[in-house]
């Protein structure tokens, strides 16, 4: 069940994509699909939400993204320049103006002392307007990290609609 935070998120993003006339998709790796879920869960979605991919292995990062092995190598699948090429990659693949990209340690296993649980980057892409954020959630469990990640790649998402 999506909550409502989320679900009016997910419809003022909706309607500002329609206002404008713009197009979008996700690339989600630690939240699985979530931003995709509450998207689609908006009626009239359909004009504006073209798809999404749930890149969970670093695999179909390279392979379907399009994101650069050396990124990969260099930096971890955790960190702002593969959620950057993840975002640009899934707008690339859907023919969108925009997108939204997420990976991070939503727990409860997998952190490491340089990135605990909680660490997550996302990405934000309206047009040439690339922005990416640090998150350092507070470990409430798996379930409110995927949360609050999908609600605040959507806000970024929004905020940077209402500038554009």
């Amino acid at each position: 069940m999506i909550e409502k935070s989320l679900n009016e998120l997910a419809t003022r993003v909706v309607h500002k994509l329609r206002d404008k006339g713009l197009t979008m998709a996700t690339a989600e790796s630690c939240t699985g699909g979530m931003v995709a879920s509450a998207l689609t869960s908006v009626a009239g979605c359909s004009q504006v939400f073209n798809g999404a991919v749930v890149a969970y292995s670093n695999e179909v990062k390279a392979s379907v993204l399009g994101v650069p092995q050396s990124i990969l190598d260099v930096h971890g699948a955790v960190s702002e320049p593969v959620v950057a090429a993840m975002a640009r990659g899934v707008c690339r693949i859907t023919n969108s103006n925009c997108a939204v990209a997420t990976s991070g340690v939503a727990g409860p296993g997998g952190g490491t002392p340089e990135k605990p649980v909680g660490t997550v980057w996302v990405a934000v892409v309206v047009n040439d307007i690339t922005d990416t954020m640090l998150l350092q959630l507070q470990d409430k469990g798996r379930q409110n990290n995927i949360c609050a990640t999908a609600e605040k790649v959507l806000s970024l998402l929004l905020n940077l609609l209402q500038q554009a």
